[in-house]
């Protein structure tokens, strides 16, 4: 498989909604949580460049992350910034989701 550019956006998107969290809000557990991610992202991108099949990691984090931003949205109905995390987390779920079910 070619460079999966698509999961190095994902995972820029992550660790920016990160920085900005904490340069909007002040809030250091958005600015560690998006590093964490983030970097757990660029790792599941990595990991899918070099194998098609090993989508774990990418899997596991945009799972987490739907749940855990959709879980704030439904808690205060603000598309900024957790609806729209949740829904491009969500599609980035289906996306690995997809992989999964076309490889094996």
């Amino acid at each position: 498989m070619a460079v999966d550019w698509f999961g190095y956006g994902y995972a820029a998107l992550i660790t920016i909604g990160g920085f900005v969290g904490y340069a909007k809000a002040g809030s250091v557990i958005s600015l560690v949580a998006g590093l964490m991610f983030g970097i757990a992202a660029f790792v599941g991108a990595y990991q899918m460049s070099k194998y098609d099949k090993d989508i774990w990691v990418s899997l596991g984090t945009s799972g987490s992350l739907t749940a855990l931003m959709g879980v704030r949205f439904l808690s205060s109905w603000k598309i900024m910034p957790a609806g729209l995390m949740a829904g491009a987390r969500q599609e980035y779920f289906i996306f690995c989701s997809w992989l999964f079910i076309y490889y094996i």
